[in-house]
């Protein structure tokens, strides 16, 4: 939980926000530094995806759909000009694309050999560490990027002003969205040679550099033809280096020193160097600019930087926020109830932030079972990663249940690898709206459980170590008075 520490030494530097504190360093980010990183962008991925609609073009078919749950609301219509103009929208596999042409086309032969160049600063066995982290502590992981990564992420309303306009975290589409993000995540950290050049992980990881650009060409058409329909001067270029880079970081950092602590998970020096080494690399690969990783302490810079100047709720993000807790709602695998979820993003997120996200409170019920939940996550992960090879074996058998889980499951992504492809499209009357709360059946909930039975027995362990501890010093206090009588 969000607790401060009354004992850190506090000077000029000490900056709080959203029950945290930390000390403001060269590292941090000015105003005009995050002020720039807005207005810039990945241009090299754009001007390759000029190239590849060139080449293929989208079908003239495809049209854009709204993802809204209801009705959409009373607002500005698209005019007749607008709705027969042709906006593109990529629908193929632009990753083989770019391989199979760029032979062809200096631009798109100037990514290809970027993607495929190995930076000098990249350590494949620092990699490969870096992938072990995440199974390490993977149900940790998976908590806090869920309810902390993204969930609490939805706090940055410059941000979920151009998530909102894809329509892809309605309460229809926002599980789906969420396991693709997860595949790819996945994806990256199977094995090493996933992540280098020609492994799948590296090539979704191109898909999603792509797709970035397809969203920020397609928001920028639409604010060009109506200026009202997005903010450049106030929010900056849709997807912009700051966006890309606040990805990378709560993917890393915002798990590091946010989400494990507060989950009673503390990383060695070293996994924190190999995981940040891990995201650097990927952010590589998706266009970031990646310097802002070179360190653990930059890597943590960077998360305390946008926690303090990015993380502002709005309307908007209460409503991306409600519609994730929405989507996962007594759903499969955990089939945990609204409250559960609740005080997981409460418990992650801290009290200050989980109100001003509209999330509703929760009884001291689910405020021990998240206690339970720490202690279980606790006692597995320490338990693990102290016997070698149990941490192996250990690791080995997360890659299975998770890929299963997430990818192979009906209830995930059915068994079909997502391409990344434009499928959550701007449109001038795509909105998302707040969700209905879940209708599915109730079928018990074990995670709560679990939880449940992890408090229990800690309790239990307490007490009759207390009660050892009492029946010892008795023994011994006896003993003592009867010597010196």
């Amino acid at each position: 939980m969000a607790w401060l520490n009354p004992f850190r030494r506090r000077t000029e530097n000490t900056r709080y926000c959203w029950n945290y504190e930390f000390e403001w360093t060269e590292d941090h980010f000015t105003v005009e530094e995050s002020e720039h990183l807005k207005h810039s962008y990945d241009v090299l991925a754009e001007e390759c995806l000029n190239r590849l609609n060139a080449i293929s073009p989208p079908q003239s078919g495809a049209l854009p759909r709204s993802n809204s749950q209801d009705p959409l609301p009373e607002g500005p219509k698209a005019t007749e000009s607008e709705k027969k103009e042709s906006l593109p929208v990529p629908q193929r596999d632009l990753f083989a694309l770019l391989r199979d042409n760029h032979s062809s086309d200096p631009k798109l032969h100037e990514l290809w050999v970027q993607v495929n160049t190995v930076p000098e600063w990249v350590d494949w066995a620092q990699i490969q560490r870096g992938q072990d982290v995440f199974y390490r502590y993977g149900g940790p992981a998976l908590t806090g990027l869920a309810y902390q990564a993204l969930l609490g992420g939805m706090g940055a309303a410059r941000v979920v002003e151009t998530l909102a306009r894809t329509g892809g975290f309605s309460t229809k589409v926002a599980k789906r969205r969420l396991f693709e993000t997860t595949q790819h995540i996945l994806q990256c950290t199977r094995s090493l040679e996933s992540l280098q050049p020609g492994g799948e992980g590296h090539a979704s990881s191109i898909r999603v550099r792509l797709l970035h650009a397809a969203v920020r060409q397609r928001i920028m058409k639409l604010a060009s033809q109506r200026p009202s329909y997005y903010n450049i001067t106030e929010w900056g270029i849709p997807v912009n280096d700051l966006d890309q880079i606040a990805t990378i970081g709560t993917f890393c950092a915002t798990l590091i020193w946010l989400s494990f602590p507060r989950q009673g998970i503390f990383l060695r020096s070293q996994e924190k160097a190999d995981y940040v080494a891990l995201w650097r690399y990927i952010g590589y690969l998706l266009g970031t600019p990646d310097s802002y990783f070179s360190t653990p302490a930059k890597a943590k810079a960077v998360m305390e930087s946008l926690l303090y100047n990015e993380v502002n709720p709005s309307e908007t993000s209460q409503i991306l926020a409600n519609n994730i807790i929405r989507s996962l709602e007594r759903q499969p695998p955990t089939y945990v109830s609204a409250d559960m979820l609740i005080a997981s993003a409460r418990w992650l997120n801290g009290n200050d932030l989980a109100d001003a996200l509209g999330l509703p409170r929760v009884s001291i019920y689910y405020w021990a079972l998240m206690t339970g939940q720490c202690l279980f996550f606790m006692t597995l992960c320490y338990s693990y990663r102290s016997v070698e090879w149990l941490d192996k074996a250990h690791i080995e058998r997360l890659k299975r249940v998770f890929w299963n889980v997430v990818v192979k499951a009906k209830f995930g992504l059915q068994g079909t690898e997502t391409l990344f492809d434009f499928k959550y499209v701007p449109e001038y009357e795509t909105v998302t709206e707040l969700g209905k709360a879940g209708e599915s059946e109730f079928k018990g909930t074990s995670v709560e459980m679990r939880n449940l039975k992890a408090l229990g027995v800690f309790v239990g362990v307490v007490g009759v170590g207390s009660w050892v501890a009492w029946k010892g010093v008795s023994v011994v206090g006896g003993m003592v008075l009867g010597w010196v009588r």
